[in-house]
């Protein structure tokens, strides 16, 4: 059985049937700040739950933070691959956090895109404005996990955790961006 979010429970505005979460983040963006950054927010929450989760082929979901967690768990694989695509001469951590920045911030499919892999299970936003906030969110989450990514992943050393790369050819769900 998959682990869900704890945020599930929460009584918070959502975007299409995605859940729009406070996080502990420096980023500008739409998202209101954590209440108490002593405890885990939805970021915390997908990259504790990241490799469990991704050796799950199904996933039934119980609110509108489980489509969060599902969201960030596919964009923290796709970071990971393309981590493990850096030759081991290649990009330091520090290059590769900007990198990871420019994946982050790069053109990405949300929920409603006709190409957005995971179509079925998340509800397109309304109307344009909430399109847009969504756009907003989704990017101040992805800058906020890649910083809290790279953390974890390089633990301060110069090459990758190999505990966290193991997990770069899983896909979650059988799906990836």
């Amino acid at each position: 059985m998959a682990y869900h979010s704890s945020f599930n429970e929460e009584n918070c505005r959502s975007l299409g049937n995605m859940a729009f979460l406070p996080i502990k983040t420096k980023i500008r963006g739409p998202a209101d700040s954590f209440h108490d950054a002593s405890q885990d927010d939805i970021i915390d929450e997908a990259l504790n739950l990241f490799r469990a989760n991704c050796l799950f082929k199904n996933y039934e979901i119980k609110g509108g933070a489980d489509r969060v967690l599902i969201y960030l768990t596919l964009f923290i694989s796709e970071c990971l691959v393309k981590i493990s695509k850096t030759p081991a001469s290649g990009l330091n951590p520090n290059e590769m956090q900007k990198s990871l920045n420019t994946l982050a911030l790069s053109s990405f499919v949300i929920p409603g895109d006709p190409t957005f892999p995971l179509g079925a299970l998340f509800a397109a936003p309304s109307e344009r404005q909430e399109t847009d906030l969504l756009r907003q969110y989704i990017t101040q989450l992805r800058q906020e996990t890649v910083l809290r990514l790279m953390d974890r992943v390089y633990q301060g050393d110069q090459v990758p955790s190999k505990w966290w790369m193991m997990f770069s050819k899983r896909k979650f769900m059988g799906k990836s961006f």
